[in-house]
């Protein structure tokens, strides 16, 4: 009785239009008062003190950092423009440049909602003028922005490491094929969608000189994402040290090099640093005095007893708990879940040898998929905000490249070589 008091507490609460943090901190109270442990109240500050001071979660300012640095500093329009010259010819040219760049702009900001309000506008402007219809525009933009936590950097990566331990480099590096893979699906997606309606493909023509200097353009941008990944993989400097690195090169090269990056420009940047970053932080913080709450209330131990018998079958456990996960997504953000379930989860997929690596990636795609997802799809709200357009008239648009990644998701369900070919490498 007591997990149900405390759980319809946390989703009514969430309902009303609470704040997930302020939910789970009175969630946590009433958890304390069912249990007579309000001796121990001073726990709750001691537990969000020491969840929110992991030295991983550092990392998080600064992959936000470098994402709107290179963003605002020019990066990004190189890319762009290098990746059309790469496959603008191919039917639904310009969707698949957004693709693309996608996947390149998540070497650099690791948040799908930064890639569909950031890159997202310039893409949609550039897929509209080329004759591409605007829901068409607003589809591809909200699915391709899902990739960028899934290819490194990725901000939920590091929180899922700083929550079980493990590895954030080798999380890194398990979702390379992942994310390769949800990007193949979207492009054969949009290929078959181009084919059958008749859409325009780029009809510009470069020479070799032309092409050379657009792989540099792409090239200087993508450093990046080597410094990160080659990094890690070397035992360089850590995921952390790796963020603080690519803040740097991205410093320097959009005051340096394009010269798009003035000092008007950083007072603003920081700020969006700032705000999102405690945001973050605060829900972990709050969601370790949870986790405690949980622990209190003995859910990781009732929980595993009751899935007993489902995990007995590791393939029967994952799609049950893609099937919550995905259910989740319709209703809470990427972080409150992640923070919510992998305390209750990570002692089950250890006892039944379920490998925590390509759990991490499996839960980010579910929770990807959700911020495509109403009501609480925010890569879904952002381009429906930007665009004008409303939720539905995007959804009947949408549900080709959900369905193609739904096909990722169970590849990689069933088939956890995938993910853990590359971590397996690095060991």
């Amino acid at each position: 009785m007591d997990i149900i008091l405390v759980f319809s507490a946390l989703i009514l609460l969430i309902l009303l239009g609470i704040p997930v943090a302020f939910s789970m901190g009175i969630a946590t109270l009433i958890a304390f008062s069912l249990h007579d442990s309000w001796s121990m109240i001073v726990v709750i500050a001691q537990r969000m003190y020491s969840g929110s001071t992991s030295f991983v979660l550092l990392a998080i300012p600064f992959y936000i950092l470098s994402g709107l640095l290179m963003n605002d500093g020019g990066l990004t329009k190189r890319i762009l423009r290098s990746a059309e010259m790469l496959v603008g010819r191919v039917p639904g040219g310009l969707g698949h440049v957004n693709i693309l760049v996608s996947m390149l702009f998540s070497g650099m900001s690791g948040s799908s909602v930064a890639d569909a309000s950031g890159m997202g506008v310039v893409e949609m402007e550039m897929m509209e003028k080329g004759g591409y219809d605007k829901k068409f525009s607003a589809a591809i933009t909200a699915a391709s922005a899902t990739i960028g936590p899934i290819i490194p950097p990725s901000i939920p990566f590091v929180i899922y490491g700083a929550l079980t331990g493990v590895s954030v480099g080798k999380l890194f590096m398990a979702g390379l094929i992942p994310g390769a893979f949800m990007g193949l699906a979207l492009m054969v997606t949009v290929y078959i969608l181009a084919i059958r309606r008749s859409y325009p493909r780029s009809q510009n023509r470069y020479n070799k000189k032309e092409l050379f200097l657009g792989f540099l353009n792409a090239l200087i941008p993508f450093g990046s994402f080597f410094i990160i990944i080659g990094g890690i993989s070397f035992g360089i400097f850590t995921p952390t040290e790796a963020a603080i690195v690519a803040c740097v090169y991205g410093l320097l090269i959009g005051f340096l090099l394009y010269k798009d990056m003035t000092l008007k420009k950083l007072p603003a940047i920081l700020k969006e640093t700032i705000r999102s970053s405690i945001r973050v932080i605060f829900i972990i913080a709050v969601a370790a005095a949870y986790a405690y709450a949980l622990t209190i209330m003995r859910v990781p131990q009732r929980l595993s007893t009751a899935l007993v018998s489902v995990a007995e079958r590791p393939w029967l456990f994952l799609i049950s708990v893609n099937a919550l996960l995905l259910l989740l997504g319709c209703f809470m953000e990427t972080i409150s879940i992640m923070t919510l379930v992998v305390p209750i989860f990570l002692p089950i997929i250890q006892a039944i040898g379920i490998d925590p690596i390509h759990f991490g990636v499996l839960m980010t795609l579910n929770l990807m998929i959700g911020q495509l997802t109403p009501p609480m799809g925010v890569c879904l709200y952002s381009v429906a905000s930007i665009t004008n357009l409303t939720i539905k008239e995007i959804l009947s648009e949408l549900w080709p490249y959900l369905l193609a990644l739904f096909v990722v998701l169970l590849i990689i369900t069933f088939v956890p070589s995938i993910v853990l070919f590359l971590p397996n490498l690095m060991s």
